[in-house]
């Protein structure tokens, strides 16, 4: 049985250890946990067997958003996420993107929200998914919910 909470050295482990099982890939820096996250998860997590989210380290999440973030440590965002009920496995990952990560993963379905499309995605990140065969799938932003939404909500009471 493979832990929840994985190094990024030992994604590779996890395509092995699931190889007859659709596995499922998305990422983020999930550092205040909200109704748009747990809804995205469920809807990914509906698309495969195995839910893999690709945690931002403390690092990653700096150079991405700036000063103040993350809110909550790496080690803090992962136990909350490996504890919602969609999500079979956390990997932290230290670069700000996940082309390396997807490498080793293999993932049959890539997930991302709304935010994004298949023309704003990385191109690195793009070239891994489609080296590895990856479907692509892009799930709606529930309208209102953002970590950025609720930190300027704290900010102004």
């Amino acid at each position: 049985m493979l832990s929840p909470i994985l190094a990024e050295t030992d994604a590779s482990r996890l395509r092995e250890f699931y190889s007859q099982r659709r596995l499922v890939f998305t990422n983020g820096c999930f550092d205040l946990i909200h109704v748009g996250h747990v809804r995205y998860l469920v809807s990914a997590k509906q698309l495969g067997d195995i839910l893999v989210v690709g945690l931002n380290s403390d690092t990653s999440v700096r150079s991405l958003k700036g000063k103040g973030r993350p809110l909550n440590s790496e080690t803090d965002r992962a136990e909350v996420l490996a504890a919602l009920k969609p999500v079979d496995h956390v990997v932290v990952f230290n670069e700000t993107r996940v082309d390396h990560l997807v490498t080793y993963l293999q993932p049959d379905i890539y997930v991302k929200g709304g935010d994004y499309s298949i023309d704003t995605l990385d191109r690195n990140e793009l070239a891994a998914l489609n080296a590895a065969g990856a479907e692509i799938k892009i799930l709606p932003l529930v309208p209102g919910r953002s970590t950025t939404r609720l930190i300027e909500a704290i900010q102004n009471k």
